[in-house]
């Protein structure tokens, strides 16, 4: 019988998990940094970048076993073949960064673009989701307190241009429900600098498409399986909980002045 994702996504976190009754103890201990360390160094112009925080520093609304397997396993799998893909085009010299090799793809040999586009995407989509998540605070603001400085520019652009917060929120979570398959649902800057929500499947970047990048919403299964099962709807309810505002108005901010 052939092997599902969903048996092969099992398979993979019970070998990292339960080798022994101790496993998950161990990895709620360890840091990403520890981890980094301990796995053999990667060859290639691209790197794993270390998550900003513990594996458990999300829960409970990401456990700590997705992460480990979300950023050890898959990210680093999308990192270990781009570079590979990258090595049999030894007079293709990529950009320094990730971002600006996604950004133009047509400079990207043939041979190995559609890998590029893929593999790249993958590391460069994740690299910025795990920028764009963060621990709930210790004291939570009151329920009806906005997350974003009210007088922010940034506040300002989701009001005018999504429709306010609340609403931003509802069109994530109809359009990432709605994705067939796997794929990101993204808040981005459109060329004009107007805030817009879009999908995109697999793992292709906005960036490919003349779009900047805050923040994106990951519905592959492997985001998500462990916990919330097929239940993709709570696992992007839960994501709220975990998103970290300051990052992406810095990033809007920023971008608004370049």
């Amino acid at each position: 019988m052939l092997t599902t994702r969903r048996q092969a996504l099992k398979t993979l976190t019970a070998a990292a998990f339960a080798s022994t009754a101790f496993g998950r103890f161990h990895v709620l201990a360890e840091t990403p940094a520890a981890a980094a360390a301990a796995a053999p160094a990667p060859t290639g112009p691209f790197k794993l970048p270390p998550l900003p925080y513990a594996y458990d520093a999300l829960e409970p609304d990401i456990d700590a076993e997705t992460m480990h397997l979300h950023h050890d396993k898959h990210h680093a799998a999308y990192v270990a073949k781009l570079n590979e893909a990258l090595a049999k085009e030894p007079t293709f010299t990529p950009p320094a960064y990730v971002d600006d090799l996604i950004k133009n793809l047509a400079a990207v040999p043939d041979s190995i673009r559609t890998v590029v586009r893929n593999q790249g995407g993958g590391h460069a989509n994740h690299s910025l989701f795990w920028q764009t998540l963060r621990a709930k605070p210790t004291s939570a603001p009151p329920v009806f307190q906005s997350p974003i400085p009210l007088d922010s520019a940034f506040s300002k652009a989701i009001k005018d241009d999504v429709g306010g917060l609340d609403k931003l929120k509802t069109e994530m979570a109809e359009q990432g429900g709605k994705l067939f398959g796997s794929g990101w649902v993204w808040l981005v800057l459109d060329g004009g600098k107007k805030l817009t929500i879009l999908t995109l499947p697999n793992q292709d970047s906005p960036l490919s498409e003349g779009h900047y990048p805050l923040f994106g919403i990951d519905v592959w299964e492997h985001a998500y399986y462990l916990k919330y099962h097929n239940v993709r709807a709570d696992y992007i309810k839960a994501i709220w909980n975990v998103v970290n505002w300051d990052f992406i108005s810095d990033r809007y901010a920023a971008a608004m002045k370049a």
